[in-house]
């Protein structure tokens, strides 16, 4: 039995009245690409928020459950800015500061403590060949990010999260902004990530998720109606309604 990065018990999330999680319970292996689909609304960016704790930031949340990185409960005594260097995020539209390239990717590791002009050149240089960019821009580091095409932006928003050097890596639809081309050196630059992090992903593209995940995990209406490898669930669903939305009966 594989030992699980993360491990999600019995959570439930409610935005005042309204439970938008429901008893949901879950792991996730290290080193492995975990796609979370479902339809629109069904719970699963709110999920994934509260891997890091994003939750927080909204008012009238309130959770119960316990979600546990390393054995370790992020809901018990954890210094909050610490998990999120543990646990990166890569939003839906890429969202670089407008600030330079290399700017950018030295934020964190400023913000970490990190003064020493050497050892930042190192962590922008690391981070962003980690993210397969490293070549496109390594002439032009002190351009302004917003200079460069929505590819490219949030291909500089995953080495921005690569340089606090995370173990986990969520993303919330990467590449749905983006072009076809885009979207296939993303997906790329993902099953590369992989040998080194624990990827989830939430996406709407069915052909994505059979394309990069190795697990699978429907949601649907605050609930995880179904997981298991992504074969398994595309191929073998155990659920009518799982099978009903991968084969586009709705959703």
């Amino acid at each position: 039995m594989v030992e699980a990065k993360i491990s999600v018990k019995d959570l439930n999330l409610f935005y005042s009245d309204f439970e938008a999680l429901k008893n949901i319970n879950i792991n996730f292996e290290d080193k492995k690409i975990s796609a979370l689909i479902g339809p629109s609304g069904c719970g699963k960016s709110t999920f994934i928020k509260s891997i890091n704790r994003m939750n927080d930031l909204i008012d009238n949340v309130k959770i119960n459950g316990d979600v546990f990185i390393d054995n370790v409960n992020i809901y018990e005594n954890t210094d909050v800015i610490q998990l999120r260097k543990r646990v990166g995020m890569v939003f839906q539209k890429p969202n670089p500061f407008p600030m330079s390239i290399y700017d950018n990717i030295a934020y964190g590791p400023k913000a970490h403590g990190i003064k020493k002009k050497s050892k930042l050149d190192e962590i922008v240089e690391k981070s962003l060949r980690g993210a397969a960019i490293w070549d496109e821009v390594k002439d032009r580091l002190r351009k302004n990010a917003l200079s460069l095409s929505g590819g490219q932006q949030q291909r500089i928003c995953i080495a921005r999260v690569l340089a606090v050097e995370p173990e986990v890596l969520l993303m919330d639809e990467p590449t749905s902004a983006l072009d076809p081309a885009s979207t296939l050196r993303i997906e790329e630059l993902m099953r590369d990530l992989k040998k080194h992090y624990t990827v989830i992903i939430v996406t709407h593209n069915m052909q994505q998720a059979g394309r990069i995940s190795d697990y699978t995990s429907f949601f649907l209406n605050g609930e995880v109606i179904e997981t298991g490898s992504t074969e398994d669930v595309f191929y073998r669903p155990m659920d009518k309604r799982t099978e009903d939305y991968i084969t586009g009966r709705f959703g």
